[in-house]
């Protein structure tokens, strides 16, 4: 992307040997159009997204995101223009950042203006340009507006066809890492004793096999255990609920891919989160892993008697 010369110097962000991000996304376009859901599809992605950040201001924020720990690479802007003064600060901003390298594209959501209307109609909201006219008057004004930043854009998006779904996916193809996994799933062993996981979208419920804590030489030890772990996978049952519990949950994390839903949790409960859900956790974790799948098992109540 190109802009008219800077003829006033170059900013300095910060010292000579200070890192910055080496890669910025400026995310702007049309009211309406989709920015929020861009915004989110790309922090799913891993980028670091901060909405409504002046221009003026994002040389300090690539500092302050290299500079942490872990420093942060990867960093997109929401922008929402509504007045001539942003065009300015945009491409010097912009032109800075490439002279510092850092790999900055511009990316630009439109929609139809019939599109919009209805949209700004289905929410009953006003444009934020239309002032005391119609809406149609408002994204009008902001067509003109930014006509000259959407002539200067790396990649248009038309999301007027697109639904929320539909245009995660567009960013997710455009942006995301071809070698990331569809889905990561984080799979909890927990005991019911203690309540159920806030945040689990599935639940298993183990409790019909036999406790291991009732055996005496097995009460002390734990589902990482292997004379445990024997144990419970032993037991009449374990095999195949193992089985058909996997088999039962190919389609519904197959159904959060095609939905952009790339986290899942699922949780497994026996009645202390000790020996069976422990076992069985343990288990599917390496039998749901896979190509596009990437596997975090957990034990959440293991020690806490």
């Amino acid at each position: 992307m190109t802009s008219a010369p800077d003829s006033r110097p170059e900013p300095t962000a910060g010292p000579a040997d200070t890192p910055v991000t080496s890669e910025l996304l400026i995310i702007t376009g049309m009211s309406g159009a989709g920015r929020s859901t861009a915004a989110k599809a790309l922090e799913d992605l891993g980028w670091y997204v901060v909405d409504n950040l002046p221009p003026q201001l994002i040389p300090e924020l690539e500092v302050l995101t290299a500079t942490a720990e872990p420093s942060v690479e990867r960093i997109a802007v929401a922008v929402d223009v509504r007045g001539r003064s942003f065009f300015s600060a945009l491409s010097e901003t912009i032109a800075s950042a490439e002279r510092a390298g850092v790999r900055t594209r511009l990316l630009f959501l439109d929609a139809t203006d019939e599109a919009l209307v209805r949209r700004f109609e289905s929410v009953r909201r006003p444009h934020p340009l239309q002032k005391h006219a119609a809406v149609l008057d408002g994204i009008q004004a902001e067509r003109v507006l930014l006509g000259e930043l959407r002539g200067n854009a790396d990649t248009v998006v038309d999301t007027s066809r697109l639904n929320v779904h539909e245009l995660s996916s567009k960013i997710i193809a455009l942006f995301g890492d071809a070698d990331a996994p569809a889905i990561r799933i984080l799979l909890m062993s927990f005991g019911f004793k203690y309540g159920l996981p806030l945040d689990a979208d599935q639940v298993a419920d183990v409790r019909f096999l036999p406790n291991p804590f009732w055996v005496p030489e097995l009460r002390l030890h734990t589902g990482l255990d292997e004379a445990v772990s024997s144990y419970v996978l032993g037991q009449e049952g374990a095999g195949d609920f193992i089985d058909r519990y996997a088999l039962a949950l190919e389609p519904v994390l197959a159904g959060y891919v095609r939905e952009n839903k790339r986290y899942a949790t699922i949780a497994v409960g026996c009645t202390g989160g000790k020996h069976r859900s422990v076992a069985i956790t343990e288990v599917l974790s390496r039998r749901l892993a896979g190509p596009g799948v990437a596997i975090t098992a957990v034990h959440r109540d293991l020690g806490r008697e």
